[in-house]
């Protein structure tokens, strides 16, 4: 199995949380921005199709497209960060990705979720319950 590539460089806004839970432990929303998203469209190339197409015959994983998803959904999640960075919010809540196919050989992923401004709670850690 190969390694996977390093994710690219470009570190994610400082001070931006993201979470996929409706809320950011330790935090409290006090105010709900609205709709944010980081979106990105990727082509596999004809080097990395003819080079999938060889490994699929085999099967397992097509580790060329593992690597080009994975630094796809970095930069989404890094877009989105920047987009609600830019809305003046601090943290969003709810992330989630979708993804499809254009045309065979490119791929859009979206990363969205809802940009808020939270600040520090100042009460007492309070476990996670499930009752």
């Amino acid at each position: 199995m190969t390694p996977a590539a390093p994710l690219p460089s470009t570190p994610p806004p400082s001070g931006v949380i993201a979470v996929t839970t409706p809320f950011v432990p330790g935090y409290r929303i006090v105010r709900t921005v609205g709709v944010t998203w980081g979106l990105i469209v990727r082509s596999r190339g004809l080097g990395r199709n003819i080079t999938a197409g060889f490994r699929s015959l085999k099967g397992g994983e097509i580790t060329e497209y593992t690597q080009l998803l994975d630094q796809t959904r970095h930069e989404a999640l890094t877009r989105l960060q920047q987009h609600a960075q830019a809305l003046g919010a601090n943290a969003v809540i709810g992330v989630a990705f979708a993804s499809s196919e254009i045309s065979e050989i490119m791929s859009e992923l979206l990363a969205y979720g809802t940009a808020v401004v939270v600040e520090p709670d100042g009460g007492p850690a309070q476990p996670v319950s499930l009752r």
